[in-house]
């Protein structure tokens, strides 16, 4: 992922010699010489009328892994981005502990899950919690929880990401899980 700019890649993908290339307006199953398998432009585009169930195709998943694994892994530097405009809001409580919460409202510019997420902190600064709605989905919400953070150059990031349905209460529903990401053998260069 780059931090700089909306952009990332995924190897491998589909088969051993293939990655993603990802940009808000372009999404590319390629070869790793650079070769493209199959591309789609306006990715966002082709999510129109999708609801939760809707079938997903290889360059949907493409899509949606490309720009939820770049706002993932460049928060928090995202949240100080470009015009977005970020706000404390009321506490939450969760399992004993007191979390705060910041709210954030995404340009247009910024390809993502909502114009409007919630970024929840422990005491300790540690990223818990990420709720938005998956607009590209039918606008269900979503809590994405966060565990097992680990420090790399100095910088903290979870590495256990589960996301669920989130309930009319705002709490997940963990038998509905949508998403689980691990991530290892991070470096930054």
């Amino acid at each position: 992922m780059w931090l700089h700019e909306q952009r990332g890649s995924m190897l491998p993908y589909g088969a051993p010699d293939q990655r993603t290339m990802y940009t808000p307006d372009r999404i590319a199953i390629e070869k790793v010489d650079g070769s493209v398998v199959s591309e789609r432009l306006a990715p966002r585009d082709s999510f129109a009328g999708h609801q939760m169930d809707t079938p997903w195709d290889a360059l949907h998943r493409a899509y949606f892994s490309g720009y939820a694994r770049w706002t993932y892994l460049t928060t928090p530097f995202l949240l100080a981005g470009d015009g977005v405009h970020v706000e404390e809001t009321e506490p939450w409580k969760e399992d004993g502990e007191t979390w705060r919460v910041l709210r954030a409202w995404f340009p247009g510019s910024i390809e993502t899950h909502s114009r409007v997420q919630d970024f929840f902190f422990d005491d300790s600064l540690m990223l818990r919690r990420h709720d938005y709605q998956v607009n590209i989905a039918g606008g269900f919400p979503a809590a994405q929880l966060t565990s097992e953070h680990v420090s790399v150059d100095g910088i903290s990031l979870p590495t256990k990401r589960r996301a669920y349905t989130r309930g009319p209460d705002r709490r997940p529903i963990l038998d509905l899980l949508m998403v689980a990401m691990d991530i290892s053998d991070v470096k930054f260069s």
